[in-house]
């Protein structure tokens, strides 16, 4: 299976490796599932903190909201909140919420709400943060988007 080279729009992409610790801020919000984090990222208004609200009324945990500390490690990249706003969450026309936060959490994976899926099944995407590579999921306009990507942190892609 071919894998697509792409990065999110508003994410650096590509930079070298980075040294286990090492950090960097992202522009996204972020959830979890079974110990699986999920980095939903875009501009200002592309539905990161909706998107994490309607994932965490499925079950998901809240990580962070809008901005998070990824750090590598390993082989991989791990989650958190920065302190100033763990367990807040952004609820659009009703204020900031408290809820429950997790992490630091591994990353399985980003979203990309910048940028529309065109393919019914399309190809195995990944991008590069802090010198690792991890799956990349492009945004799906449909009402199972978010049930969608809880199973993804639950079972994976397995095509």
């Amino acid at each position: 299976m071919a894998q697509a080279q792409a990065g999110p729009s508003d994410v650096p992409v590509g930079t070298g490796p980075a040294a286990p610790g090492e950090a960097l801020t992202l522009h996204a919000s972020c959830v979890a599932w079974g110990g699986r984090a999920l980095l939903l990222a875009g501009p200002s208004g592309a539905g990161k903190s909706t998107l994490a609200l309607a994932m965490m009324a499925l079950g998901a945990d809240l990580v962070a909201d809008d901005r998070t500390v990824l750090r590598a490690t390993g082989d991989g990249l791990s989650a958190e909140a920065p302190a100033p706003i763990r367990g807040r969450i952004e609820a659009r026309g009703i204020g900031i919420l408290a809820a429950p936060a997790v992490g630091p959490v591994p990353v399985a994976g980003l979203v990309d709400l910048a940028r529309d899926e065109t393919e019914r099944l399309p190809p195995d995407r990944r991008t590069v943060l802090l010198g690792r590579s991890i799956p990349l999921v492009l945004r799906v306009r449909n009402a199972h988007f978010s049930a969608a990507l809880i199973q993804f942190l639950k079972g994976g892609r397995v095509a």
